[in-house]
């Protein structure tokens, strides 16, 4: 193992958005075993601080892998087009106008039915995003399309937090 592989490669699967949970599960377990710092004890000191490091290296491309958003941001810098969220906001009309309505929706929202209905939009939302987002990475390699729907899954992901707090301030 190289403490410079990307993620990936750690994980031996492909660089795809398209993963396999479970296989990445099972991944992640067997790097851990292999890494216990407590396999190192015997070692002395120096060995089971980099088992350590490797523990936190693997577990750190585990949570970038596991989550949708992360691994396709991921996937988007190792092919070169930036997220940016924080200084690139810029998004087409349409999606702004999507955000805007939601989020007066969200604003009317008073009752239990109406924040679950929320809840069930942004879930949908959320759903045809991660397609098309799979399509602009795995099919079409159109990696400014996914940098786009990345920062536009990030917006989605804040709003559906804020459907959650709010359904949760409800009782």
């Amino acid at each position: 193992m190289n403490l410079q592989s990307t993620d990936f490669e750690l994980f031996d699967v492909s660089a795809a958005f398209a993963q396999d949970a479970a296989q990445l599960d099972a991944r992640w377990k067997q790097l851990q075993r292999q890494v216990h710092p407590d396999k190192f004890a015997a070692q002395g000191a120096a060995a089971q601080r980099v088992a350590m490091q490797w523990s936190a290296r693997i577990n750190e491309a585990y949570q970038r892998l596991k989550d949708p958003v992360r691994r396709a941001a991921y996937l988007c810098e190792l092919n070169g087009a930036a997220i940016d969220a924080e200084r690139n906001t810029a998004m087409p009309a349409d999606f702004l106008m999507q955000q805007m309505a939601l989020r007066e929706a969200l604003d009317d929202a008073d009752t239990s039915a109406a924040l679950q209905d929320m809840a069930n939009q942004t879930a949908a939302l959320r759903c045809d995003m991660l397609a098309q987002l799979a399509q602009h990475t795995d099919t079409r390699a159109d990696w400014h399309a996914a940098a786009q729907s990345v920062r536009a899954l990030m917006f989605l992901d804040k709003l559906a937090d804020e459907v959650t707090r709010k359904r949760a301030t409800l009782g």
